[in-house]
Parts: structure tokens; sequence; C-alpha cells
């Protein structure tokens, strides 16, 4: 046993000052979240519970397994945008008659559920974390079709969502769809392209068009229960495959289909049935972080408030320590841990996390990623002992490693090092962000200062004086813009990540990620590409 000592004092300036920065960014979160909650609104929320329906939250709710977890993802989509925060649907793994299962939920208080460019980037999230973890899918459907005035943004992209429908099924991942209100044009393709259908006595209405189009298309005159009503797919199209009397009762008969599924995960049980907790307190994540992200801090702080019995034993300490990496569990699963731990990643530092990201995919071992990176070191020194070549080394291993990654951002993830450390372009199986954390290409103000010297360079060789008092605008006005477009809201937003989470939940998040994970196999790699050395 190698059990983490920790060094925290709550009661040191240093501590209280990271804790209050860190509660003012959960601050603007929990506003953000609340945000998304709120749907379209007091107005059309009211008319939504009037009219007997349930919102998609509470749809889920009764669905879910009563006091199981719900793990909702990209939460905040559409944030700092036109549209609406959450992004019109709910996204999230939730367990259903004891199957974990991703489940997306249509908000019909939002322009009815409409499809805009943040709901399907977001819809089309979740359909890959449910390929890519062999989860179940449930669609709680109630749209209406595209967002017209975005139509030229999602029409020909959308096609995708039906692809991936398909491609779920084909991959004997089971889909289920449950209709409550209109699904109308590309909305009548998910239940259409779904393995099982549930749809409810006079209030589902699937069709391709509405009457208004029909006659419009075709003179004929029809209405909406003859064209697309739930009875008539029930008995006539064959497009429903159950008939509910009502919306507790269609999801009722969603967990009966989810119960005849006789589903069971690929991947290995955890190793230890009972895991011990962590032996310091999760609350003391709130001050372990720098307000000051050029300040480094030890991740094994951190670790030793998410791993069970905060058990961690770490490979190649005394190597390349600017990268702590090493083994443990967490919840039962054994992982593989690699932390920043000051920031910048020298050539000694990529080569041993290559060989660790080998020894991981040479034992099955899931990887966690925790960034806190400016990146790889430059420097005419460095740059001579191979520093691109070493990088490469390691970016080389992230991309061809197949056991599933988990990534959070703790802090800094700029230039390659966000690479490097798996970031979202590297497709980890779950990507989450603390609140306090920023990515960029580079920190604000060293971006406005490669700016402002490639400026003088430039007005230099053109034999011109330099303007001093317009660069100081220009790096102001820069810095203020970098700052505000690497924030974690900002990013999630633009689902860069599959959520902002509270640090306190770290343990609890990777927790369900892994267990979701282990619905499929779990499998090294067998060969990498050509390392240069």
């Amino acid at each position: 046993m190698s059990i983490l000592n920790s060094a925290v004092e709550v009661s040191a300036p240093g501590y209280v000052a990271n804790r209050a920065a860190l509660l003012d960014r959960l601050a603007e979160l929990d506003a953000a979240l609340e945000q998304a909650r709120a749907g379209g609104g007091a107005k059309y929320v009211t008319r939504h519970h009037a009219r007997g329906k349930l919102l998609p939250r509470e749809r889920i709710e009764l669905l879910v397994d009563a006091d199981s977890p719900f793990l909702e993802l990209s939460p905040v989509a559409a944030y700092g945008t036109d549209f609406p925060v959450g992004a019109s649907v709910v996204t999230g793994i939730g367990v259903v008659e004891g199957v974990e299962c991703l489940i997306v939920a249509n908000d019909p208080t939002v322009r009815g559920g409409a499809v805009n460019p943040w709901s399907l980037a977001k819809t089309r999230r979740a359909g890959e974390i449910a390929l890519a973890n062999r989860l179940p899918m449930v669609n709680l459907v109630e749209s209406a079709g595209a967002d017209l005035p975005t139509q030229a943004e999602i029409f020909i992209p959308g096609g995708r969502v039906f692809r991936d429908l398909t491609r779920l099924s084909a991959a004997g991942i089971p889909t289920v769809s449950v209709v409550f209100g209109n699904a109308t044009a590309g909305g009548a393709y998910v239940p259409g392209m779904s393995d099982h259908v549930i749809m409810i006595r006079d209030r589902s209405q699937v069709y391709l068009a509405g009457p208004p189009l029909v006659k419009m298309a075709t003179g004929e005159v029809t209405d909406d229960e003859s064209l697309g009503g739930a009875a008539m797919h029930a008995a006539t199209s064959g497009l429903a495959d159950y008939l509910a009397s009502d919306e507790r009762d269609g999801i009722r008969l969603a967990r009966q289909c989810v119960r005849r599924l006789n589903w069971r995960k690929q991947g290995p049980s955890p190793r230890t049935a009972v895991p011990q907790p962590p032996k310091y307190d999760p609350e003391e994540l709130l001050g372990i972080t720098s307000a000051d992200l050029k300040v480094p801090f030890d991740p094994r702080e951190v670790l030793a408030r998410i791993l069970d019995g905060s058990d961690f034993d770490e490979f190649k300490p005394a190597y390349g320590d600017a990268l702590v990496t090493g083994w443990g569990e967490l919840h039962g699963y054994p992982v593989g841990v690699l932390a920043n731990a000051r920031g910048v990643l020298f050539s000694e530092e990529a080569q041993k996390a290559a060989q660790f990201i080998q020894l991981a995919n040479a034992s099955d071992t899931p990887l966690i990623f925790l960034q806190n990176t400016t990146g790889y070191m430059v420097g005419t020194e460095y740059e001579q002992r191979g520093i691109i070549k070493h990088g490469a080394l390691m970016i080389n291993a992230v991309s061809n490693s197949t056991v599933p990654h988990l990534t959070v951002n703790l802090g800094a993830s700029y230039g390659a090092g966000n690479y490097g450390m798996c970031g979202r372009a590297y497709e980890p199986r779950f990507l989450f962000t603390w609140p306090n954390a920023k990515s960029a290409v580079m920190g604000p103000a060293q971006l406005a200062g490669v700016l402002s010297i490639v400026a003088r360079q430039a007005a230099t060789a053109r034999g011109r004086d330099y303007d001093e008092e317009s660069d100081a605008a220009m790096r102001m006005m820069v810095e203020q813009q970098i700052e505000s477009q690497s924030g974690a809201l900002f990013l999630s937003g633009r689902l860069y990540d599959d959520g902002v989470i509270d640090p306190r939940d770290t343990r609890t998040v990777l927790g369900l990620c892994l267990s979701a994970i282990h619905s499929g196999p779990v499998q090294g790699a067998d060969g990498f590409g050509v390392f240069r050395m």
C-alpha cells in the first residue's frame, strides 16, 4: 500500500484565497445550470404542465431507477451563444432496470424542441458516447424538427443523427424511442430508425409533413390523427410497437423494453467489490488548485481525494517529475493516472508518459489524464535536445492507445500540452472541466505579447516608428478576448468538453464514467505508430 500523505492546510491564506476564487466560479456555473433547467422559461413551462405533460427532466426521473444517479452531459451547451443554455435537449447516462443507458430528451418548452446547431452537436455527442461505450440509447422524443431559421447550418450534417442510430443498431446496441408529442419531419426518423418504438394515444403525432404541408404539396386534406397519430401507427403503419395510455405508461413501457434486452456488460467487473473511500475530505479540493493558473499545485493532493483509499503507486517518481504517473483504483476499477505537476512538459516527461501509456495498454488498464499544462518547453536548448520528437512520441502514444481515456482539466490546458494530455481532439471517452480551468493556444498575456513582437518587427522592417499607445490598446483587447474565450463555461457551451463539474464531484463523476465504459470491452492497443526515439 502506497498511501498518499496530504500537506494541505485549510487555514493557510493561499488555500483560503484559492477556495474563494473557485467558489466564485461555481456560482457562475450554478447560474448557467439554472438557466438550462429553466428551459423555455416560466410561461412555456406552465403551458406545458397545463397540457398534462411532463418536462424532460421529469420524464428522465421517472425513467431511471429510483435513487440511482443521472450523469447529465453537456448541460450548458450553447452558453454564450444566441441560443438558450442547454440547447433545447437534455442528455446523460442513467440506470434503467439495472442497465446503464444513454438518454436523450427533447425539451419542448424551447421552441417546441426544435433542433438548432447546438442541440444537433449535443445529440451527436450523445450518440458518439453510446457507440464508444456500448450503451443502449433511449430517446424521449418531442420535437418540431429543424429550427428553420438555422436550417442551412443543420440540414446537411443533421442526417448523421439518423445514420448514427442505425449504426448503433448494427453494432448490437439497442435503441428505444418514446414519442410524447410531435415528431415532425426529421424528428420522425428518430422513432423510424429505433429498434423499439412507444407512442402515446392521442398525444403522439409522427409524420414527415403535417396537414398544412401535405395540402400545399399534394392538395390532400387530412388531419393529425389520420396522418400520424399513435393509434394509426400502432394498427396501420406498424411504426409503433407499443401504444401507451399516457406519458407515465409510456415510460413504464420503455423500462419494460430495457428490462427485456437481456443486456450484459462486456468489460471486467470492479477488481475491488467494496472500495475504500479516500482518506481525505473531497471538500478540500476547492482550495487546492491555484487561483492564479501560473502557480503550480501538487496533483497528488487531488489524487489523495479521488482514489480509493488514497492509495497510489507512483511510476518513475524521480524521472520527469513535472508529470506524475502511477496506478490506483477508483470505485474499484484499476486505473493509470497521468497528472501535470508543474505545467511545462519536458523531454523526460514526454518519454515517461509514452512508456506509461504503453504499459497501461499492455495490461488493459483505463487511463485518467489530469490536465494542468502550459505545453511543451520551448527554447534553443530544448529544441536541440529533441523536444519536438519527444512531444511527438507522447502524442503518438496517446493517439494510438485503445484503452479508455478519461480527461479532467483541473487548471490550464494550453498549446500542444492539450494534445499530449488527451484533449478533445484525441477523443477521450469523457472529458470534464473544473470551473476555474482554461484552455487556449497559449495564455492571454503570452498571446498578446507574441502579436506585439510580430507587429513591432514588421514596423521595424518597414522603417516606421512603432505606435506604443496603439500597441498597449491592442494587447489589452487581445488579452480580454482570449481570457473570455478560454474560460470553462465558454468552451463547455461549445461542447469542447462533456460538462463543467464541481471539483467535489470528481470522484463520483469518474466512477460513473468508468462503470459506463465497462459496458463494452476494455482492450489495449496491439501496436503503435513509428516512435521517433
